[in-house]
């Protein structure tokens, strides 16, 4: 039998490099309500709500002055934390996905196994190391952290694409509809999706 509780978190993490509150509902509408110090992170993050249905509350202050790194990767972190929280001992889940999403020229692929075991691979080769003011490496650095916290085996493929913008976009597009068909309940699943009994 599926497990019925909400499945919610939040979390507020406070370091001298950042001030982060963040809430996260894998059963949400899509509602997003983003303040970061990093838009084109806002931007992202409102995609990946909005693809995934998931409810998502984000303020976070840090030190942009030195350079966006820390705010994306403690924001990664938190978003992490609050996943594995919030799926608790993973009941009924569907567990695995793999969602192509192809934004204008771009197609990016994200693979997902819910598993209990952190493991994050990339592949994506961006034309601009910067989309205004944002570096694209950070878009690693998010997608990482976010892994090893949440505790899920990640794989992100950019098969191709001439616009970074709609590179990164695919790709969190992509992760929002991963999740979602990840987390999703099946009641077919008796139990936690594995022979071992548990993940």
């Amino acid at each position: 039998m599926a497990d019925n509780r909400k499945r919610e978190a939040s979390v507020e993490r406070k370091t001298n490099e950042t001030d982060i509150k963040l809430a996260f509902a894998v059963d949400g509408t899509g509602d997003a309500k983003l303040e970061t110090d990093v838009p084109f992170l806002n931007h992202m993050l409102d995609l990946f709500a909005k693809h995934g249905q998931f409810d998502l509350s984000v303020d976070a202050k840090g030190d942009i002055d030195i350079d966006d790194h820390h705010t994306v990767e403690d924001i990664g972190i938190c978003l992490g934390q609050t996943l594995r929280e919030a799926l608790g001992d993973k009941r009924g889940i569907k567990r695995y996905a793999s969602v192509f999403v192809p934004m204008d020229e771009a197609l990016a692929q994200v693979v997902i196994d819910v598993s209990n075991r952190p493991h994050f691979e990339y592949r994506a080769q961006y034309p601009s190391s910067q989309v205004g003011s944002f570096s694209t490496e950070l878009v690693h650095e998010f997608l990482w952290k976010l892994a090893l916290e949440a505790r899920i085996t990640l794989h992100v493929i950019v098969h191709y694409g001439q616009n970074t913008h709609h590179m990164i976009e695919a790709v969190f597009k992509a992760l929002g509809r991963a999740l979602d068909e990840a987390t999703s309940i099946d009641p077919r699943v008796q139990g936690v999706p594995s022979t071992k009994g548990v993940l």
